[in-house]
């Protein structure tokens, strides 16, 4: 952190509480948040941060980013997808996108007049990205893509989706291509935006691909193929994304809870009073100091370019199994009050179990790790 970061967490708190927390239970309601938070957004310079000012991004660097996903953890917010917006679809498309198309692009990203998706998972498969069934074939100077996505953040919205598709069915891996998608193209659908445990005012949704016909200028790298390992090197930051957002959860969660018991009585004194209830927050809050401490170290590895796909995974596996833990020691500490809706330690609690599963589960992140060990 310096001066600078410090003045830009000023904004993106201020953004966040106004903009953002208010709105939990009538976005969880609608499923998806107000398009005019994007416009809004981008407007006071929340979007594409770490994108070069020549694309029309903030110039800054993932500092920034990391600051802005904190404060909109800690504002209690779970629907605005920005971190795939900012941290990921905006990176593939500077990472991999021709010069004419990012020149496109990322200013409306930048802006907010577009929204960002990417699409990976299939109804029949996760993790296993190798498995998918979506298809683009080559047609003169298009594509042709047909198939289906499932679980896309930020579906409902998104002007531009990074679909992971397979241009070669017979080369596994090496098969895969990756195509970016406006979706005001002819064939392409949205599906309904599926009803979550956690995170429900978030437009997560399906998408439809039926004979979608995009320029091949659209393919992101200079030949077909290169998908599986322009994921592979986007996936750390992803990874460092999710493990951001669990443990500044995790920080507001410990804080709201210490509030929460020293205020509520039983049995004539504060539960904060109660030797259970001390020990079990000093043990979150110390799981918290550590989790902050690794986070952290992780930030400054690949703000210097040094985090490895080992390093990610890590910081992803700790972060998110520790938040689920600490965030449901809170709760009990709540007692009926933390299974009501209305209390944003209830739909922490529940917003979080899907960090164990997205950006690849805890069980791949323990695989990848165990790989160079």
């Amino acid at each position: 952190m310096n001066e600078e970061l410090d003045d830009f967490r000023d904004l993106a708190r201020s953004f966040c509480v106004k903009e953002l927390a208010g709105n939990q239970e009538r976005w969880m309601a609608q499923k998806q948040i107000d398009r005019e938070v994007w416009t809004k957004a981008g407007e006071v310079g929340l979007l594409a941060l770490s994108i070069p000012e020549e694309y029309g991004g903030g110039g800054g660097t993932f500092a920034h980013e990391a600051v802005l996903y904190e404060e909109q953890a800690r504002s209690g917010d779970g629907a605005w997808g920005v971190s795939v917006h900012n941290g990921i679809v905006a990176h593939y498309l500077l990472a991999y996108a021709s010069e004419e198309r990012k020149r496109e692009w990322l200013p409306k990203l930048a802006s907010g007049e577009y929204v960002g998706a990417i699409a990976m998972t299939e109804p029949g498969t996760g993790s296993d990205l190798q498995g998918i069934k979506t298809r683009a074939v080559r047609d003169g100077d298009h594509y042709v893509i047909n198939g289906s996505k499932t679980f896309i953040t930020n579906g409902a919205h998104a002007d531009i989706v990074v679909v992971a598709v397979k241009t070669d069915p017979e080369a596994g891996a090496k098969g895969v291509s990756l195509i970016a998608v406006e979706t005001s193209t002819p064939g392409f659908r949205r599906g309904r935006v599926l009803d979550k445990v956690g995170l429900r005012g978030q437009d997560t949704a399906e998408l439809f691909f039926d004979d979608v016909r995009v320029p091949t200028q659209n393919l992101l790298g200079e030949e077909e193929g290169r998908g599986f390992i322009q994921l592979m090197e986007q996936l750390p930051q992803e990874r460092l994304i999710i493990a951001v957002t669990a443990v500044a959860g995790m920080e507001g969660a410990v804080d709201k809870t210490i509030e929460y018991t020293k205020e509520r009585t039983a049995f004539g004194r504060p539960i904060f009073g109660f030797q259970n209830t001390k020990f079990k927050l000093a043990e979150a809050a110390t799981e918290a100091a550590v989790s902050r401490a690794f986070l952290d170290q992780c930030i400054e590895r690949h703000l210097r370019g040094e985090l490895d796909v080992q390093g990610a995974a890590m910081a992803k596996l700790w972060t998110t199994e520790r938040v689920n833990k600490v965030i449901d020691e809170c709760v009990q500490l709540f007692g009926g009050y933390g299974y009501m809706t209305e209390y944003p330690i209830a739909r922490a609690w529940a917003d979080v179990r899907i960090s164990r599963i997205f950006g690849g589960t805890s069980e791949i992140m323990k695989d990848i790790i165990s790989r160079t060990l």
